[in-house]
């Protein structure tokens, strides 16, 4: 008897038969998986922890840019204090000339400091486990009635900070120290006022906080939206340290 030969599966060669007059085409087996059309049925969806991590690589990219404009500024400032000019009568004369930091810088550190405590205990109270179990149970918003507290203080003492920038600002102004007096004033000046600038963001950000307690229903998105504008408050917080050092030694 002739011998039999008997293809695997895999081998066999499937064939559309065509429409509209096309030619069949020929097409191997998917192993199952089904076309193009199921490709994202199987997949799990997105989770609140993938949001967050999401939202916090967005964030921390958004801050490598404005922490690459503090790096300029702040290696413009070293080349400054060796820049100069030759007089006849003096062989060279620095432009830099000293810059006495107003005291009031002392208290507005310590006050960012304050503020930057209670944003971590706003942060930690939209996470609190045992606040969100109850949450998830119905009863009530206790996330959000513990967070409220810590993110209005953390706003007040931001616009405190603010304050207290404008008024060593006139303080300087009222010395005589305005923005073109010198190379060192008119770091002082760029500085201070490109952070303040910032902070204002971070107060905005409080703002629409607060109101996504008071207003939204998804736990999630309070969460986001407080862990958003905790770790801005904290990069701002560290980074006022590092300039305010920086102030200091150009004294």
């Amino acid at each position: 008897m002739p011998a039999t030969i008997t293809q695997s599966p895999i081998d066999v060669v499937r064939k559309d038969p065509g429409s509209g007059g096309r030619p069949p085409v020929p097409r191997r087996p998917t192993g199952g998986g089904g076309g193009d059309e199921n490709w994202g049925r199987g997949q799990p969806r997105r989770g609140p922890r993938e949001l967050l991590t999401r939202c916090r690589m967005g964030l921390g990219f958004a801050l490598a840019g404005d922490l690459t404009f503090f790096v300029s500024l702040i290696l413009a400032f070293y080349a400054q204090q060796h820049i100069g000019h030759v007089r006849i009568d003096d062989p060279y004369i620095l432009d830099w000339k000293p810059l006495t930091v107003p005291p009031i810088l002392w208290i507005n550190t310590a006050t960012l400091l304050l503020s930057g405590l209670t944003m971590e205990m706003a942060r930690r109270s939209v996470f609190r486990e045992l606040d969100v179990m109850e949450e998830w149970l119905g009863l009530g918003r206790p996330t959000s009635r513990r967070a409220l507290p810590w993110l209005v203080a953390t706003l007040v003492l931001g616009c405190l900070f603010i304050a207290g920038q404008l008024v060593a600002w006139r303080q300087l102004y009222g010395e005589g120290v305005y923005f073109a007096s010198n190379p060192n004033s008119h770091f002082f000046y760029l500085v201070t006022g490109a952070h303040t600038l910032h902070l204002l963001l971070g107060a905005a950000a409080l703002v629409v906080a607060v109101a996504a307690l008071g207003s939204s229903r998804r736990m999630e998105v309070r969460q986001i939206i407080v862990d958003m504008a905790a770790w801005y408050w904290h990069v701002m917080g560290v980074l006022w340290l590092f300039l305010f050092g920086l102030l200091l030694l150009a004294q």
